[in-house]
């Protein structure tokens, strides 16, 4: 069973002001990775931590011998250009190294002088993808959505037999995945027109967003070894916002017999700041399947894992069009939802990932699927809010949208909080849709 400790202590208040403000989404409590750099400098990318506004260098913090043992060789990973190496070191190190930090960034800490000199303004900041990602694979862990996607297309049947059984996947695409801030161009490609005899080229007309979360392998496996779900969390760095966005028209004329291709390629976006599974281990809640509902087989089953597999994280999604943007106006909500709906857990796609022998490796992510819950107003993808276009999402000013158009921005959140533990939050994932070439 999961146990908290002395960094979860919700009194504990930091040095950085800043931090200790409510609503704040990097308490001392939570100590996120990145990797960053200042804006427009030609400095390296390197690891960061963020606590209040600020971020700890972590190649500052290496050189200034601050930290020692193990927490000192996990900043000197966490130094480089991309956290593969941190992530490699396995849960003792970055658990370490979150200990120190924590310790170090508390009021009245003695080394409050040294990791003065090592922050950085996180408004000074750029960001970067957070690791080399060698692989990506999407899964479909919200029932809800697969339901709700299924009526459309199967009213008499929506949910697929095996989906109960199995937790469904598929290898995406990591070359095109971009950090918050991404602007990307509309899709193009082949679709099949409503009564139409041949398809059609050109730019996508339903384009969408996929609310999902982001999952970080840290150490890897070897080929053949497959990873028990009683270990399954070890192999895990952290959670982050993650849109995967898709063009609904190119995907249903393209996706038969094997699944999507160019619908979802083109982008994906990740929000910079990646949250350690420790930070979350306040937020767990039990795993449960509905009655009458198959329990999973053996290999995807534990004792804690129904006990506490589950986490409750908050998402959110704000859609800002350009008319809103120009008039000053922020993005508006169009959904709200938690990944405790979520069918399947980080555990289970960790064990089922590798129950064939796969290797996974340091920076390899998981989209959690589209994480939908059981309301419409959780429904966390345009295709379902707007139940598949015949409902447009109402939106200030007058303006609707069933599908995005060119100049929409969409800005996804996630916090945990609960009675009894800080606030903690992912910050911000934004992306924006551009003209399509001509």
């Amino acid at each position: 069973m999961t146990t908290l400790n002395e960094t979860h202590d919700p009194a504990l208040k930091s040095w950085v002001g800043s931090a200790n403000t409510a609503g704040c989404d990097f308490p001392i409590q939570n100590l996120p990775f990145a990797v960053f750099r200042r804006q427009g400098s030609a400095e390296a990318f390197r690891g960061g931590v963020a606590i209040g506004d600020q971020i700890v260098d972590l190649a500052a913090l290496a050189q200034s011998g601050v930290l020692k043992g193990e927490a000192a060789a996990a900043a000197q990973a966490g130094a480089q250009d991309k956290l593969n190496a941190l992530m490699a070191l396995g849960s003792s190190a970055w658990s370490a190294l979150r200990l120190a930090l924590s310790r170090a960034l508390r009021e009245g800490a003695a080394e409050q002088a040294a990791l003065q000199a090592c922050l950085v303004a996180q408004a000074e900041a750029e960001y970067d993808v957070p690791a080399r990602i060698g692989d990506y694979t999407d899964f479909y862990t919200s029932v809800h959505h697969a339901t709700n996607i299924g009526k459309q297309f199967r009213p008499d049947n929506p949910l697929l037999p095996n989906y109960k059984w199995v937790p469904i996947g598929y290898h995406g695409r990591a070359s095109s995945i971009g950090i918050s801030g991404q602007q990307f161009r509309r899709p193009v490609g082949q679709t099949m027109p409503p009564g139409a005899t041949e398809p059609t080229f050109g730019p996508c007309k339903r384009l969408d967003i996929e609310l999902e979360l982001g999952i970080f392998i840290g150490s890897g496996n070897a080929l053949g070894e497959p990873v028990p779900i009683t270990e399954a969390e070890d192999h895990v760095f952290g959670i982050c916002l993650l849109n995967d966005w898709s063009a609904r028209d190119i995907q249903g004329w393209e996706y038969q017999p094997l699944g999507p291709f160019l619908s979802k390629n083109f982008a994906s976006t990740l929000s910079p700041w990646v949250v350690t599974l420790e930070a979350l281990n306040p937020y767990r809640v039990a795993f449960t399947r509905p009655e009458g509902d198959p329990q999973p087989m053996a290999y995807l089953d534990s004792a804690a894992n129904r006990a506490e597999g589950a986490f409750d994280i908050q998402l959110q999604v704000g859609l800002q069009t350009a008319q809103m943007r120009a008039a000053g106006q922020a993005d508006a909500s169009i959904c709200r939802t938690s990944y405790r709906h979520a069918y399947w857990t980080v555990a289970q796609m960790v064990a089922h990932h590798t129950v064939n022998g796969c290797n996974l490796q340091p920076g390899d992510l998981f989209g959690s699927g589209t994480l939908s819950g059981p309301t419409l107003d959780q429904a966390a993808a345009l295709i379902e809010l707007t139940t598949g276009g015949k409902n447009p999402v109402a939106l200030p000013g007058g303006e609707q949208r069933t599908w995005l158009e060119d100049g929409d921005s969409v800005v996804l959140r996630g916090w945990c909080e609960r009675e009894g533990a800080a606030r903690i939050g992912f910050g911000e994932c934004v992306g924006t849709v551009l003209p399509a070439r001509t």
